[in-house]
């Protein structure tokens, strides 16, 4: 069976982020912002936009002792000043009350080179509830605006986690902000939870239980926590996967005779298409961004190798040939970059493939990574791996010169990361 097949997860959240960029990063200042009104912010908003760009590992923001001015407003903004102490970029902004929980909150991006404001913008009903993303969205703009790149920071991911409880384990499905703030069980059992998946609109999740002794796949509506299963047939029903339109679930199914399929999945009418018929295990599907094609992970040439077969029904072709052991297919939202678990050396770490020049770049480092995920915007990929006996979340540029840990404060492991797409306002 392949690496992290239906491997039961394990516990705890609270993650602490540890930058590991080998990158240098840009010098920027994020000036202090104001603030009118009398009551204090309940968010850090400078904290939050700092916190952000520094975890990125693309920008280092300069301590506020180091800044010859602290203005507000961009009419007082000395480039001299910000040339002197080196970074490349200031940001000054502020905070307005205009109600008992209405805010304004808005912020200027300045190039110091070229003496010349990048951004300006203004965000008005900002809440208590809203404010730290409404910092994430600040943080965001400011890195695209500098990168070329969409921000992620406003985005969330979802994991499962497992934690001794008596004689067992609690196993929960847990979603949090990129950066571990927000942090909620959405669903706790004592029987195994895997395989996380969001739909498109980031408003559900799909996921495998074993609650009864047996597999069967859900999907949970996060507002409400109102969920449904779609999928109970004896033996395994697994590895679910919504189609760009969120109307459909590639997924595993079968396993009684020891064979495993790639079906796709009607979510309304419970209707179930067949797409492999062969001998092998034919497992961990997922769809390219256009719909067209599934991509999943086979041993039908001897080992396990990711191919590719239309959404609508034909003959699957092989797409890796790099390598004994290529599994758990997943591609970028751009559709250009393919990601999957990739035995080098006899460790087992995450690659990606350029699908156009069929390039493939290993990226992490360990012995047993697994469980890639693309961020939203096909630059950042999340994913499992071990620290001793411990398992953590680790994060990687695509090119491989950015690497964050994202370890439990309180010993356990966490597993099955999945990132969400971007929200929608």
């Amino acid at each position: 069976v392949f690496l992290g097949l239906f491997a039961a997860p394990m516990v705890n959240a609270d993650l602490v982020i540890d930058v590991q960029g080998v990158a240098q990063p840009t010098p920027v200042a994020i000036v202090p912002f104001g603030q009118d009104g009398s009551a204090a912010l309940p968010v850090d908003i400078t904290k939050v936009i700092v916190d952000d760009l520094r975890r990125s590992g693309r920008f280092d923001p300069i301590g506020e002792d180091k800044m010859l001015q602290k203005p507000t407003d961009g009419a007082d903004v000395d480039f001299q000043d910000w040339s002197f102490v080196g970074v490349e970029a200031v940001v000054v902004g502020n905070v307005e009350q205009t109600g008992n929980d209405q805010y304004t909150l808005q912020f200027q991006l300045f190039d110091v080179f070229g003496r010349r404001q990048l951004v300006g913008y203004r965000m008005p009903r900002v809440t208590r509830a809203t404010m730290r993303g409404a910092a994430h969205r600040v943080a965001d703009m400011i890195y695209e605006k500098l990168t070329g790149i969409k921000g992620v920071f406003g985005t969330r991911v979802a994991y499962v986690t497992a934690k001794q409880q008596g004689d067992g384990r609690l196993y929960s499905l847990i979603v949090s902000d990129q950066d571990g703030y927000n942090e909620h069980t959405i669903m706790e059992s004592r029987d195994p939870i895997m395989s996380p998946a969001w739909s498109p609109d980031s408003r559900q999740l799909a996921y495998v239980s074993f609650e009864g002794s047996r597999s069967s796949i859900w999907v949970q509506t996060l507002r409400t926590g109102n969920r449904f299963r779609v999928s109970a047939e004896p033996g395994i029903n697994g590895a679910p996967s919504f189609s760009p339109d969120g109307r459909k679930l590639v997924v595993t199914l079968g396993g009684v005779d020891g064979n495993l399929d790639i079906f796709v999945l009607d979510i309304n009418s419970k209707r179930k298409t067949r797409l492999t018929r062969h001998r092998a295990i034919d497992t961990e599907g997922s769809w390219s961004p256009d719909g067209r094609y599934i991509y999943f992970t086979s041993d039908r040439s001897g080992g396990p190798q990711v191919y590719r077969v239309p959404s609508a029904g034909g003959t699957p072709e092989r797409v890796t040939f790099e390598g004994s052991y290529n599994a758990r297919p997943r591609l970028s939202p751009d559709g250009n970059k393919l990601a999957m678990v990739h035995n080098d050396r006899g460790n087992y770490r995450i690659a990606v493939m350029d699908l156009e020049h069929r390039d493939l770049l290993v990226l992490s480092t360990g012995r047993q990574d697994e469980s890639p995920s693309f961020a939203p915007n096909s630059d950042i990929l999340i994913y499992a791996t071990r620290q001793g006996r411990n398992g953590v979340l680790e994060t990687v540029s695509a090119d491989g010169l950015i690497r964050q840990k994202l370890a439990p404060r309180v010993g356990g492991d966490v597993r099955e990361p999945v990132w969400s797409p971007f929200p929608r306002f």
